[in-house]
Protein backbone atom coordinates (compact mmCIF):
# COMPACT_ATOMS: atom_id res chain seq x y z
CA UNK A 1 0.00 0.00 0.00
CA UNK A 2 1.23 3.49 -0.73
CA UNK A 3 -0.11 6.45 1.68
CA UNK A 4 -0.37 9.90 0.74
CA UNK A 5 -0.28 12.88 2.33
CA UNK A 6 0.06 16.74 1.67
CA UNK A 7 -0.27 20.32 3.65
CA UNK A 8 -3.26 22.56 2.13
CA UNK A 9 -0.91 24.25 -0.55
CA UNK A 10 -0.91 20.51 -2.30
CA UNK A 11 -4.82 19.10 -1.86
CA UNK A 12 -5.56 19.30 -5.39
CA UNK A 13 -2.18 17.77 -6.37
CA UNK A 14 -2.80 15.26 -3.68
CA UNK A 15 -5.64 14.34 -5.34
CA UNK A 16 -4.55 14.20 -9.14
CA UNK A 17 -1.69 11.59 -7.51
CA UNK A 18 -3.73 9.21 -5.64
CA UNK A 19 -5.60 9.22 -9.09
CA UNK A 20 -2.11 8.08 -10.96
CA UNK A 21 -1.35 5.39 -8.35
CA UNK A 22 -4.73 3.66 -8.30
CA UNK A 23 -4.62 3.54 -12.00
CA UNK A 24 -1.10 2.13 -11.77
CA UNK A 25 -2.98 -1.08 -9.61
CA UNK A 26 -1.89 0.21 -6.36
CA UNK A 27 -3.39 0.59 -3.20
CA UNK A 28 -3.34 3.96 -1.90
CA UNK A 29 -4.76 5.56 1.32
CA UNK A 30 -5.08 9.51 1.86
CA UNK A 31 -3.73 10.42 5.00
CA UNK A 32 -5.20 14.00 4.59
CA UNK A 33 -6.08 16.58 4.50
CA UNK A 34 -9.35 16.65 3.00
CA UNK A 35 -9.84 20.53 2.03
CA UNK A 36 -7.66 23.63 1.72
CA UNK A 37 -8.22 24.57 5.53
CA UNK A 38 -4.46 25.67 6.60
CA UNK A 39 -2.94 23.08 8.20
CA UNK A 40 0.93 22.40 9.55
CA UNK A 41 3.06 19.78 7.01
CA UNK A 42 5.09 18.39 9.83
CA UNK A 43 1.52 16.49 11.18
CA UNK A 44 1.22 14.67 7.95
CA UNK A 45 4.29 14.44 7.36
CA UNK A 46 4.80 12.51 10.10
CA UNK A 47 1.89 10.46 9.50
CA UNK A 48 3.07 9.31 6.35
CA UNK A 49 6.72 8.32 7.87
CA UNK A 50 5.23 6.29 10.61
CA UNK A 51 2.97 4.24 8.54
CA UNK A 52 6.34 3.67 6.13
CA UNK A 53 8.55 3.69 8.98
CA UNK A 54 6.44 0.85 10.35
CA UNK A 55 6.12 -1.61 7.55
CA UNK A 56 2.42 -0.37 7.36
CA UNK A 57 2.83 1.28 3.66
CA UNK A 58 5.74 -0.16 1.23
CA UNK A 59 5.91 3.69 0.13
CA UNK A 60 4.54 7.36 0.63
CA UNK A 61 4.12 10.44 -1.20
CA UNK A 62 4.06 13.68 0.38
CA UNK A 63 3.32 17.38 -1.23
CA UNK A 64 3.49 20.81 0.36
CA UNK A 65 4.37 23.90 -1.15
CA UNK A 66 8.02 23.26 -2.17
CA UNK A 67 8.25 20.21 -0.93
CA UNK A 68 11.10 20.96 1.32
CA UNK A 69 9.20 20.62 4.85
CA UNK A 70 7.87 17.61 4.02
CA UNK A 71 11.26 16.33 3.10
CA UNK A 72 13.03 17.82 6.23
CA UNK A 73 10.16 16.44 8.71
CA UNK A 74 9.57 12.72 7.35
CA UNK A 75 13.66 12.01 7.26
CA UNK A 76 13.09 12.75 11.29
CA UNK A 77 12.29 8.76 11.42
CA UNK A 78 14.17 5.94 11.45
CA UNK A 79 14.28 3.98 8.28
CA UNK A 80 12.67 6.69 6.24
CA UNK A 81 14.24 8.29 3.37
CA UNK A 82 12.36 11.24 1.43
CA UNK A 83 13.29 12.79 -1.47
CA UNK A 84 12.21 15.60 -2.75
CA UNK A 85 12.47 15.55 -6.23
CA UNK A 86 11.79 17.67 -9.04
CA UNK A 87 11.71 15.67 -12.78
CA UNK A 88 11.50 12.04 -14.06
CA UNK A 89 15.22 11.69 -13.58
CA UNK A 90 15.42 12.77 -9.93
CA UNK A 91 12.59 10.69 -8.93
CA UNK A 92 14.24 7.60 -10.82
CA UNK A 93 17.54 8.00 -9.08
CA UNK A 94 16.26 8.32 -5.79
CA UNK A 95 14.74 4.81 -6.16
CA UNK A 96 17.88 3.47 -8.23
CA UNK A 97 20.80 4.60 -5.85
CA UNK A 98 19.56 5.91 -2.82
CA UNK A 99 16.65 3.85 -1.87
CA UNK A 100 13.98 6.56 -1.70
CA UNK A 101 10.45 5.41 0.26
CA UNK A 102 9.06 8.68 0.15
CA UNK A 103 8.65 10.79 -2.49
CA UNK A 104 8.34 14.89 -1.79
CA UNK A 105 6.71 17.15 -4.05
CA UNK A 106 6.63 21.11 -4.44
CA UNK A 107 2.94 21.64 -5.43
CA UNK A 108 3.63 25.25 -6.19
CA UNK A 109 7.25 24.95 -7.70
CA UNK A 110 5.84 21.36 -10.05
CA UNK A 111 3.39 20.99 -12.57
CA UNK A 112 0.67 18.55 -12.34
CA UNK A 113 1.99 16.77 -15.64
CA UNK A 114 5.93 16.37 -14.04
CA UNK A 115 4.54 15.49 -10.81
CA UNK A 116 2.29 12.88 -11.91
CA UNK A 117 5.03 11.38 -14.39
CA UNK A 118 7.43 11.55 -11.42
CA UNK A 119 5.43 9.16 -9.20
CA UNK A 120 5.00 6.50 -11.85
CA UNK A 121 8.65 6.19 -12.45
CA UNK A 122 9.44 6.66 -8.59
CA UNK A 123 7.17 3.71 -7.74
CA UNK A 124 7.94 1.58 -10.73
CA UNK A 125 11.53 1.92 -10.10
CA UNK A 126 13.75 -0.65 -8.38
CA UNK A 127 16.63 -0.04 -5.94
CA UNK A 128 19.65 -1.22 -7.44
CA UNK A 129 21.82 -2.50 -4.74
CA UNK A 130 24.83 -3.45 -5.13
CA UNK A 131 27.39 -0.64 -4.43
CA UNK A 132 24.45 1.66 -3.52
CA UNK A 133 23.43 -0.72 -0.64
CA UNK A 134 26.52 0.37 1.41
CA UNK A 135 25.69 4.03 1.04
CA UNK A 136 22.03 3.28 1.64
CA UNK A 137 23.39 1.76 5.38
CA UNK A 138 25.69 4.40 5.92
CA UNK A 139 22.18 6.97 5.89
CA UNK A 140 21.56 4.85 8.83
CA UNK A 141 23.98 5.32 11.06
CA UNK A 142 23.81 7.63 14.26
CA UNK A 143 26.81 9.86 14.70
CA UNK A 144 28.42 10.70 18.23
CA UNK A 145 27.61 12.99 19.66
CA UNK A 146 24.93 13.77 17.83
Amino acid sequence: MIVIASDHAGVELKAALADVIRAGGREVRDLGPADTTSVDYPDFAHLVADAVASGEATMGVLICGTGIGMSLSANRHRGVRAALCHDAFTAEMARRHNDANVLCVGARVTGAGVAEQMVRVFLDTPFEGGRHQRRVEKIEIEREGS
